[in-house]
């Protein structure tokens, strides 16, 4: 069987007009999740109607009704800044207790028409709050997208990954998780690996829909490769089947073997870099 790779095709409507490409996107979405903050223990923000922004090349961002907002821990500030897709934003400091977070939060009091709703919502700065919930669970890193999906399935032919010339695992036992907007990746039994090769190292990552991520380097003839191998021991909920596996950036490994075929690489923003050893 060959394998057949095609770029992908987003149709959109502009204007009445079908196009292949748009300039800009900018949409808010509802969650319909309850989505709290605290700051040094105190609720700044318990919403039943937070909506998320989705921008291109930004990452998702939560936006709350005021009214939903602690008030007391808002202190006007004299910065403004423009977005030419949004409007003028105008900034908050938030504070709780002996907590000040200066321009933690902003707002679009009179935005342009098409994103009218935001003239009655607030956004804070990620790290501005301590601790972020949905619902009951907490969300690290970033706001999720309500679009994100995972999807994760057993793979059971073979799988091996290539590093200088060395087969580095090697595998029929592989789940193939695919998330949206990203490369596919192969997460192989810790069984499957050749773990004699791997150096563990402290980096420590975290996904908002996946959990906390732990690290090993490869420690090749001639070189050393940082943070090549990620596992998630716990992962959240919605991942329980990658628990443990290992993954392989196929960036950077010679390449990764599927049934005999080389999977399609692509570049991401989590690229490991190469030290000596």
């Amino acid at each position: 069987m060959t394998e057949i790779h095609a770029e992908p095709v987003h149709a959109v409507k502009v204007n009445g007009v079908w196009s292949t490409s748009v300039d800009y996107h900018v949409s808010l979405e509802p969650l319909g999740r309850r989505v709290r903050g605290y700051l040094n223990g105190v609720p700044v923000v318990d919403s039943l109607h937070t909506r998320v922004m989705l921008e291109m090349g930004h990452l998702p961002v939560y936006y709350f009704p005021r009214a939903d907002v602690a008030q007391e821990c808002l202190t006007p500030t004299d910065l403004h800044t423009h977005c030419p897709h949004k409007g003028d934003a105008s900034y908050w400091s938030v504070s709780a207790g002996s907590k000040a977070v200066e321009n933690g939060a902003w707002g679009y009091p009179e935005p342009f028409p098409h994103l009218a709703p935001l003239a009655d919502l607030v956004a804070f700065y990620w790290n501005a709050l301590d601790e972020w919930w949905e619902e009951d669970e907490q969300v690290f890193v970033h706001a999720r997208d309500p679009r994100k999906s995972i999807t994760v399935v057993e793979c059971f032919r073979p799988v091996e990954v290539v590093l200088d010339g060395t087969v580095v695992a090697s595998t029929r036992r592989a789940r193939r998780l695919d998330e949206t907007d990203l490369p596919a990746r192969y997460y192989i039994p810790r069984e499957d690996v050749r773990i004699d090769l791997l150096v563990p190292s402290a980096t420590r990552t975290r996904c908002p829909y996946k959990g906390e991520a732990v690290y090993w380097h490869a420690r090749m003839p001639g070189r050393t490769v940082e943070d090549l191998v990620w596992s998630y021991p716990r992962p959240i909920a919605e991942c329980p089947r990658i628990a443990s596996h290992m993954c392989f950036f196929n960036e950077v490994v010679d390449a990764i073997l599927v049934g005999g075929v080389a999977e399609r690489t692509s570049a991401t923003e989590e690229m490991p870099h190469c030290a000596t050893p």
